[in-house]
């Protein structure tokens, strides 16, 4: 029986796809265009192409989870390129970061397509100054309404200052993002809670046409074993919030740290940095309306405010995953081995053991598995394996979750089983017209870069949904490209060591990851693969001779006859075009292995076969109505 081809006809949305990197970017990055500027050292271009659709690229240029990273092609070859850290040294050189004695970089003017009340743009309310939050306002203010965002505490940032360390994320280059959405024309109201000083409704009420919800997960889940009421048991989303507004919770010298999770990764490396002090520690400007914006007690209060001595030398994480299994990613748990943290994987707590109220072992047995057969969260553990770890502390990295009792009076939002805010996928609106929600809030606990994704689909919901006009984008277009595009030996190119403090250097809270050399950021940009090359077959002047199958290295080209392709749209129509018989032939091509090396091209004898460039207009605007047309295909 003869095999039958699956079969896709190409269009530029094809190509665009096949551009791996961008298409694993949540708000569809030009990861290529930028690594491939900073490997001709065209730093300037490469920032704007990096800024143009993510309104917090600098951020991302540090803490991003690079998901463009784990699709990048080159990691068939060796191991893929460093696109974030290439990002970071962009951002450096033009990024808001860069500004010297306030000079703020230039914004793009609103695009003035919004939608008019009464002579004036429609108002917009964003709640939560998270990633979600402020991606969304800042998209808004693009298309040219009037935004405000209403945040419960005193600093603006969300997770962004509350949860990531200062060592990995400064809070200057924070506050200096915030800046730019200010810049934008978005007003910024801090210390305003939803359910205690305002409602949705209340929003709805009092002109504002739309509201997103973007608050967050600011919750961190408990461990429901015996001895969970001893203390010396911290929640790490508070201990992590109390260390990055500057307090201090008194440690001991020995603590656990329970999750496989970057968060845990996060926790055990901050625990290290604590150093031993009696001096007070000067509270941070809006520090204390924070943390009671999240209800904690006046006690916790003032034992921060107090700064006990603190001095953790010895911290080790427990996780239930393998080492291979861990959530984490492989660098955070690289960098905390180096500085000291230990890491015992494949084990679970059983138990926490106390001696007069206070906690002073945990008590761990082996791992089975940790989902059932059905792929769900279940873990089983082995028998008579109990072992225990002394400790003066154990912090729980084990989850975040959102805090709905702020939606208490708006009844008519509905919530999941799993707590959540119930949104449309496509849209992300809720079930109260008007209002949508993003982020933590409507996914649970989810990265920078799909938080500000998310930020960005809402904005543009909102618009739609009020009814606001389109703006032009330019159209992609091909050009062809020589074949002299790599070094000889590029694929011989080792991916270049990203730049670090040495562990003896890593005092305190200063930030450990540095921006690449320029020597080093060109060699690592010139790893790149080029993606968005592709070969283009033009079947006016194929004579169907097969040199193009015969030449492929990579064995990625056949000709088969038109009459074994199926799912092609359109296939009888093109024969009829073409006035073929059902057995004419056409070319197929495996995009997975072809490494765009040009020889088809280079072989044809007719022409036939051209290697052409994808190009893509990175402006603001087209980036901005490329992501929409993407979202509404995909969604």
């Amino acid at each position: 029986m003869e095999a039958h081809y699956a079969a896709t006809v190409s269009t530029p949305r094809y190509f665009l796809d096949l551009i791996s990197c961008r298409r694993a970017c949540p708000v569809r990055t030009n990861a290529g265009a930028y690594v491939r500027a900073a490997a001709r050292g065209e730093f300037r271009r490469g920032h704007d192409t990096a800024r143009a659709p993510n309104p917090l690229a600098s951020v991302c240029a540090r803490v991003c989870a690079h998901p463009c990273e784990s699709r990048c092609r080159r990691g068939a070859i060796d191991q893929p390129i460093s696109i974030r850290a290439l990002k970071r040294t962009l951002t450096e050189r033009h990024g808001v970061e860069s500004a010297v004695g306030g000079r703020a970089a230039e914004e793009p003017a609103p695009l003035g397509v919004a939608v008019r009340v009464d002579g004036h743009p429609a108002r917009v309310a964003v709640v939560g100054g998270g990633p979600a939050g402020l991606a969304c306002a800042y998209e808004l203010a693009y298309l040219g309404y009037q935004v405000t965002i209403l945040e419960a505490a005193g600093v603006v940032g969300g997770m962004l200052y509350q949860g990531i360390p200062s060592y990995r994320l400064p809070r200057d280059l924070i506050r200096a993002e915030v800046d730019r959405v200010v810049r934008m024309g978005v007003d910024i109201q801090t210390g305003r809670r939803l359910g205690r000083d305002f409602s949705v409704s209340d929003l709805l009420g009092t002109g504002y046409a739309a509201v997103f919800l973007g608050f967050g997960a600011t919750r961190g889940r408990e461990l429901a074993i015996p001895g969970a009421e001893l203390d010396g048991i911290v929640n790490g989303v508070d201990f992590l919030l109390n260390a990055n507004l500057g307090y201090h919770v008194e440690l001991g010298t020995r603590v656990v740290v329970v999750g496989g999770g970057n968060v845990a990764v996060d926790v055990a490396r901050t625990a290290l940095r604590y150093e031993t002090s009696d001096a007070a520690h000067d509270v941070p400007p809006g520090a204390e309306a924070l943390l009671q914006s999240w209800g904690y007690d006046n006690a916790l209060i003032d034992a921060a405010r107090t700064a006990l001595r603190l001095g953790a030398r010895q911290v080790t994480v427990v996780c239930l995953e393998r080492r291979h299994e861990m959530p984490a990613s492989p660098e955070e748990i690289a960098a905390a081995e180096e500085e000291g943290v230990r890491f015992v994987a494949g084990r679970g707590p059983k138990q926490f053991l106390g001696k007069n109220g206070k906690v002073v072992a945990l008590q761990t047995h082996d791992v089975a598995s940790v989902f059932d057969e059905r792929g769900r969260f279940n873990p089983t553990f082995v028998p008579d394996t109990d072992r225990q770890i002394d400790c003066d502390t154990v912090i729980l990295a084990i989850g975040q979750a959102p805090d709905l009792s702020a939606l208490a009076g708006d009844q008519d939002i509905a919530t999941t089983p799993r707590s959540l805010v119930h949104v449309d996928a496509r849209t992300l609106a809720t079930t109260k017209p008007g209002v949508f929600c993003g982020g933590d809030l409507a996914f649970g606990p989810r990265s920078i870069i799909e938080a500000t994704a998310d930020g960005k689909r809402a904005a543009l919901a909102i618009h739609r949904s009020l009814g606001g006009g389109p703006w032009p984008r330019a159209p992609l277009r091909f050009r062809p490209l020589k074949l002299s595009r790599w070094a000889e030996d590029y694929d011989r190119v080792p991916r270049q060591p990203v730049p670090c403090l040495p562990v003896q250097r890593r005092t305190g809270f200063r930030e450990v990851e540095l921006e690449y050399p320029e020597p080093q950021a060109r060699t690592e940009g010139s790893r790149c693969l080029w993606c968005n090359v592709s070969p283009i077959f033009d079947s006016e002047k194929c004579i169907l001779c097969g040199g193009c199958v015969d030449i492929c290295p990579e064995n990625c080209l056949k000709l088969v006859r038109l009459d074994r392709l199926r799912g092609v749209p359109g296939l009888d129509a093109l024969r009829e075009v073409l006035e073929v018989t059902p057995a004419g032939g056409a070319i197929l091509k495996d995009e997975e292995r072809c490494i765009r090396c040009g020889l088809c091209a280079d072989r044809c004898p007719t022409g036939a076969v051209t290697m052409e460039l994808l190009e893509i207009d990175d402006s603001p605007a087209s980036t901005l109505q490329l992501f929409a047309e993407e979202m509404e295909r995909v969604g």
